[in-house]
Protein backbone atom coordinates (compact mmCIF):
# COMPACT_ATOMS: atom_id res chain seq x y z
CA UNK A 1 0.00 0.00 0.00
CA UNK A 2 1.33 3.30 -1.06
CA UNK A 3 0.73 6.51 1.14
CA UNK A 4 0.91 10.04 0.57
CA UNK A 5 1.52 12.26 3.19
CA UNK A 6 1.52 15.58 3.21
CA UNK A 7 1.28 18.89 5.44
CA UNK A 8 -1.98 21.01 4.95
CA UNK A 9 -0.75 23.64 7.52
CA UNK A 10 0.73 24.49 10.97
CA UNK A 11 1.02 21.33 12.34
CA UNK A 12 -1.16 18.76 10.91
CA UNK A 13 0.50 15.97 8.96
CA UNK A 14 -2.41 14.14 6.93
CA UNK A 15 -1.92 10.67 5.38
CA UNK A 16 -4.19 9.98 2.09
CA UNK A 17 -4.60 6.27 0.89
CA UNK A 18 -7.32 5.25 -1.52
CA UNK A 19 -10.28 7.13 -0.98
CA UNK A 20 -9.46 7.94 2.93
CA UNK A 21 -7.65 10.67 4.32
CA UNK A 22 -6.04 10.55 7.71
CA UNK A 23 -6.04 13.92 9.77
CA UNK A 24 -3.29 13.95 12.74
CA UNK A 25 -2.28 17.44 14.59
CA UNK A 26 -0.21 17.93 17.81
CA UNK A 27 -1.20 19.30 21.04
CA UNK A 28 1.67 21.57 21.23
CA UNK A 29 2.34 23.87 18.49
CA UNK A 30 -0.59 22.45 16.76
CA UNK A 31 -4.88 23.04 16.99
CA UNK A 32 -5.35 19.76 18.66
CA UNK A 33 -7.96 19.21 15.36
CA UNK A 34 -7.59 15.89 15.30
CA UNK A 35 -5.56 12.88 16.78
CA UNK A 36 -1.79 12.67 17.23
CA UNK A 37 -0.10 10.09 15.40
CA UNK A 38 1.09 8.18 18.03
CA UNK A 39 -2.54 8.60 19.64
CA UNK A 40 -3.60 6.91 15.98
CA UNK A 41 -0.98 4.07 16.68
CA UNK A 42 -2.48 3.28 19.89
CA UNK A 43 -5.74 3.13 18.55
CA UNK A 44 -5.05 0.80 15.64
CA UNK A 45 -4.09 -1.68 18.47
CA UNK A 46 -7.52 -1.65 20.15
CA UNK A 47 -9.42 -1.43 17.59
CA UNK A 48 -8.07 -4.03 15.57
CA UNK A 49 -8.60 -6.44 18.75
CA UNK A 50 -11.72 -5.13 18.64
CA UNK A 51 -12.37 -6.01 14.92
CA UNK A 52 -11.47 -9.91 15.70
CA UNK A 53 -13.77 -9.68 18.92
CA UNK A 54 -16.34 -8.45 16.96
CA UNK A 55 -16.34 -11.15 14.28
CA UNK A 56 -15.69 -13.66 16.90
CA UNK A 57 -19.04 -12.90 18.45
CA UNK A 58 -21.26 -12.45 15.32
CA UNK A 59 -20.04 -15.88 14.38
CA UNK A 60 -21.64 -17.01 17.07
CA UNK A 61 -24.59 -15.00 17.35
CA UNK A 62 -23.28 -13.42 20.50
CA UNK A 63 -24.76 -10.09 21.07
CA UNK A 64 -22.31 -6.77 21.03
CA UNK A 65 -24.42 -5.54 23.88
CA UNK A 66 -22.08 -4.44 27.05
CA UNK A 67 -18.95 -5.87 25.28
CA UNK A 68 -16.27 -3.99 24.91
CA UNK A 69 -12.41 -3.86 25.16
CA UNK A 70 -10.65 -1.04 27.44
CA UNK A 71 -6.69 -0.50 26.50
CA UNK A 72 -4.07 0.52 29.18
CA UNK A 73 -1.01 1.46 27.91
CA UNK A 74 1.95 1.96 30.29
CA UNK A 75 5.20 4.21 29.70
CA UNK A 76 8.48 3.70 30.90
CA UNK A 77 9.19 7.05 32.67
CA UNK A 78 13.15 7.03 31.82
CA UNK A 79 12.40 6.21 28.19
CA UNK A 80 9.13 7.42 27.17
CA UNK A 81 8.46 4.25 25.44
CA UNK A 82 5.67 1.82 25.44
CA UNK A 83 7.01 -0.55 28.38
CA UNK A 84 3.37 -2.43 28.33
CA UNK A 85 0.24 -3.05 26.83
CA UNK A 86 -2.91 -4.55 27.91
CA UNK A 87 -6.13 -4.79 26.42
CA UNK A 88 -9.11 -5.77 28.52
CA UNK A 89 -12.35 -7.45 27.14
CA UNK A 90 -14.72 -6.26 28.94
CA UNK A 91 -17.65 -9.02 28.86
CA UNK A 92 -21.28 -9.30 30.24
CA UNK A 93 -21.91 -11.87 33.10
CA UNK A 94 -24.22 -13.77 30.16
CA UNK A 95 -21.38 -14.38 28.07
CA UNK A 96 -21.28 -18.13 27.71
CA UNK A 97 -18.21 -19.68 29.89
CA UNK A 98 -17.24 -22.00 26.99
CA UNK A 99 -15.97 -19.12 24.96
CA UNK A 100 -14.03 -16.30 27.39
CA UNK A 101 -10.38 -18.21 26.41
CA UNK A 102 -11.47 -18.56 22.94
CA UNK A 103 -12.46 -14.79 22.85
CA UNK A 104 -8.99 -13.67 24.04
CA UNK A 105 -7.48 -15.60 21.17
CA UNK A 106 -9.66 -14.55 18.65
CA UNK A 107 -8.48 -10.59 19.64
CA UNK A 108 -4.96 -12.26 19.68
CA UNK A 109 -5.46 -12.54 15.94
CA UNK A 110 -4.74 -8.56 15.82
CA UNK A 111 -2.56 -7.96 12.71
CA UNK A 112 -1.29 -4.65 14.15
CA UNK A 113 -0.30 -6.21 17.42
CA UNK A 114 1.25 -9.15 15.06
CA UNK A 115 3.63 -6.62 13.33
CA UNK A 116 4.76 -5.35 16.55
CA UNK A 117 5.65 -8.78 17.96
CA UNK A 118 7.50 -9.42 14.44
CA UNK A 119 8.15 -5.49 13.49
CA UNK A 120 9.29 -4.84 9.91
CA UNK A 121 12.36 -3.16 8.72
CA UNK A 122 12.13 0.52 8.44
CA UNK A 123 14.18 2.63 5.49
CA UNK A 124 14.02 6.11 5.27
CA UNK A 125 15.62 7.82 2.08
CA UNK A 126 15.04 10.90 -0.05
CA UNK A 127 13.74 11.75 -3.53
CA UNK A 128 13.88 14.29 -5.86
CA UNK A 129 9.95 15.45 -6.09
CA UNK A 130 8.28 15.77 -9.36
Amino acid sequence: MDMLIDFPGGSRVDAHYGAFTVHTDQPEGGAASAPTPFDLFLASLGTCAGFYVLSFCRSRNIPMTNIRLRQRDQVDPETHMLSHITIEIELPPDFPERYKSAVIRAAEQCKVKKHIEQPPKFEIVTVASA
